[in-house]
């Protein structure tokens, strides 16, 4: 038996761990917060230094918090947020402390112009992906193209996880999961792509070498495990990104899965044993994180971040738990009104029992572009159909149903490509509301079944390291220890004609705005 290993899930707004035991038993758990910024319209972006203090803190508090000592530890697993990139030294700096996140389409103007130049149906064909400023290549050539005194300095620009790996251990490396969300990558040959690499004008020794997830690239530089109180003989394996974390966690370690994965973002991905390719472009052809497999995904609409947004500037911060109470009609919520006007304003903001479909409010989800029913950066949020009789619960409950919506669109097409799981697993934050969980089932008109930790990503990680310490001998294996269901939501049928009128203005509440987005908006 091996030793005990630590996962990491570097995240929008926190970094989680947790410390696991040989028989994949979690010891002990520790979570940092972090943020990020949008200093213009479209840019979000975090300061890599943040990171590490959320890296150490967390790592730190767990050797504390268990007693276990620093020898015992054998690997470290981590992920981080998918399609965001770090340009570093050759010393393991972070140039300019920039990291540009996954919700970032700063590089929209790049890729227009790419696209006026090549036939995008090729580079789907290539790589599986739609051509798109949330991928990595175009951030990349906009720091090449806007940040000439990061670009010309850097060794390496790489993902989040690869980043804090090449921290650790002055080793550079990519697992095919995260290569697979370049635009940089031949997704049937499973190498970096020539002809990709110069379209973006980047050279494939910017991006480090490519291995599998668990694979051990090397230990921790004595500096480093100084700082985190481990030993210099800790091992460190390639890690992965979150969303291909956050499967593992949930149990996707077969083919013909489906997951529903919830945080700031919500990405929706399936495995399957061979690749699939939507000639429609709603979702993508990645490799999974488990090598055996492929995930079929679309990377992820704003759905926490919606709600984050609502709570922030709607409700002026009450809280998630008041945010559900007031979308199910069970409290009124008067905010921070003048106490003289509350008898004024009391009926327009004190929720009625809110019915499906908000009495006709709809609430597109695209604070950040859309990912979903299309893929279109100059998409904006929008509320639909607000009349003097709708109050705040209908708005909560229209935040809900909209990306509850989202997740249909991806759910139904991947039934449309053969993949029609009956049950959909979640994870994330939002399996902490039954109230959205059966308002998803019911949706779908599946069977959800959610995990009992919502830090499905975290478990993932442990889970690739404990297969990199010996402790299983396979995802397959460790899953079957690890990974523990909570909550299961059976879909009440008769629900679902409502669920599906309501969709249906969803959608096309959608297209009608779509071409007045694309004429007054840029991403």
């Amino acid at each position: 038996m091996g030793k005990y290993v630590i996962g990491i899930d570097l995240g929008t707004q926190s970094l989680k761990g947790f410390l696991v035991d040989p028989n994949g038993k979690i010891v002990a758990e520790a979570s940092h917060a972090h943020d990020y910024s949008a200093p213009h319209p479209n840019w979000a972006e975090s300061k890599v230094s943040d990171y590490i203090v959320s890296f150490t803190s967390v790592i730190n508090e767990l050797v504390a918090k268990s007693g276990v000592a620093p020898e015992d530890i054998g690997t470290i697993g981590m992920d981080a947020i998918n399609d965001s990139v770090i340009a570093a030294d050759a010393d393991g700096n972070a140039l300019g402390d920039l990291c540009v996140i996954w919700m970032d389409r700063r590089a929209e103007a790049i890729t227009d112009r790419i696209k006026a130049t090549v036939d995008e149906s090729h580079v789907f064909d290539v790589t599986g992906l739609n051509l798109d400023s949330t991928h990595t290549a175009a951030k990349m050539l906009w720091i090449k193209e806007e940040r000439p005194d990061i670009f010309e300095k850097a060794k390496y620009i790489l993902n989040v996880d690869s980043y804090m790996v090449y921290w650790m251990t002055g080793v550079a490396a990519v697992d095919y999961a995260q290569a697979s969300a370049s635009m940089l990558y031949n997704v049937a040959k499973m190498d970096w792509d020539p002809e990709m690499c110069a379209l973006f004008g980047l050279d494939p020794a910017l991006l480090g070498t490519l291995q599998k997830a668990e694979n051990v690239v090397g230990t921790l530089k004595p500096d480093i495990a100084q700082r985190l109180h481990l030993t210099p003989n800790t091992k460190v394996i390639v890690g992965t990104g979150d969303e291909h974390s956050s499967c593992l966690g949930s149990g996707l370690v077969k083919s013909g899965m489906v997951c529903d994965i919830t945080g700031t973002a919500e990405p929706v991905a399936a495995t399957f044993n061979k690749p699939v390719f939507d000639k429609k472009g709603l979702v993508e052809t990645h490799h999974s994180a488990h090598s055996g497999l492929w995930l079929i995904e679309n990377p992820g609409f704003v759905s926490g971040g919606s709600t984050r947004w609502f709570i922030d500037n709607i409700l002026r911060k009450p809280g998630y738990k008041e945010m559900n109470e007031i979308a199910m009609g069970e409290t009124s919520f008067l905010g921070k009104v003048d106490p003289e006007a509350k008898e004024t304003l009391v009926n327009y903001i004190a929720p009625k029992d809110v019915a499906i479909g908000s009495n006709g409010l709809t609430f597109l989800p695209c604070m950040g572009g859309a990912m979903t029913p299309t893929w279109n950066g100059k998409a904006r949020g929008t509320f639909i159909g607000l009349t003097l009789s709708h109050g705040i619960g209908e708005m909560a409950r229209a935040v809900f149903e909209g990306i509850t919506f989202g997740l249909k669109d991806n759910v139904d097409r991947f039934a449309e490509l053969g993949i029609d799981a009956d049950t959909v697993r979640i994870v994330g934050g939002a399996t902490k509301s039954p109230f959205w969980c059966q308002m998803k089932a019911d949706a779908l008109g599946k069977r959800l079944e959610a995990t009992k930790s919502s830090e499905g990503a975290a478990i993932g990680a442990a889970m690739l390291a404990s297969v990199a310490e010996g402790n299983f001998a396979n995802l397959e294996e460790a899953a079957e220890v690890m990974v523990e269901l909570g909550a299961i939501y059976e879909p009440d049928f008769s629900k679902k004609p409502e669920y599906d009128e309501a969709y249906a203005r969803y959608l096309e509440c959608y297209t009608t705005l779509e071409p007045f987005f694309n004429k007054y908006y840029k991403a």
